[in-house]
C-alpha cells in the first residue's frame, strides 16, 4: 500500500511516517515505480510506535522497544525493564506535577486579585528561594 493508505490505516500522518523512516525507525519497501510500498506488518509497527510515543516512550526508547517487538528470542524481562523504567520516570514527574501545582495554588489563593497593585503571585514568583 502506498502511504496515504499506510498512514490511513495506522493512524500516523504521512509526514511522521516519512519521519521515522529519515531516522531509521521505519522502513519501507519501494515499487517498481519507487513509490513507498507498506506491508500489514510496517502498519502494525507504525501502530506499535504510536501507542509507545503516546505512552511516553521517546525515540530511542521505540527503537528499542521495536527491535525487542522483532526479537521473537526475546525475554519479557527485558521488555519489563524498559516499562518499569519509563513507569518510575512518569512517577517522578507526576510528583514534580503535583509540587509545581501545589505551589501555584498557594499563590492564586493568597492573592486578592483585586486593584491593589500588591500582588503575592508576582512576590513568589521574584522570590529567590524556591518553595518546598
Amino acid at each position: 500500500m502506498n502511504i496515504g493508505a499506510a498512514s490511513e490505516k495506522s493512524g500516523l500522518p504521512a509526514k511522521t511516517i516519512r519521519y521515522y523512516e529519515d531516522i531509521g525507525l521505519l522502513t519501507a519497501d519501494r515499487a517498481s515505480n519507487g513509490y513507498r510500498d507498506y506491508s500489514i506488518a510496517d502498519v502494525h509497527r507504525m501502530r506499535f510506535i504510536q501507542r509507545s510515543r503516546h505512552l511516553g516512550f521517546s525515540v530511542e526508547e521505540c527503537r528499542q522497544l521495536l527491535s525487542l517487538y522483532n526479537d521473537k528470542e526475546r525475554e519479557s524481562a527485558d521488555v519489563k525493564a524498559l516499562a518499569k523504567t519509563k513507569l518510575a520516570e512518569i512517577d517522578r514527574k507526576l510528583v514534580e506535577l503535583t509540587e509545581l501545582r501545589d505551589t501555584l495554588r498557594i499563590l492564586v489563593r493568597s492573592c486578592q486579585g483585586d486593584s491593589r497593585p500588591d500582588c503575592p503571585i508576582i512576590e513568589g514568583l521574584s522570590s529567590s528561594q524556591r518553595k518546598q
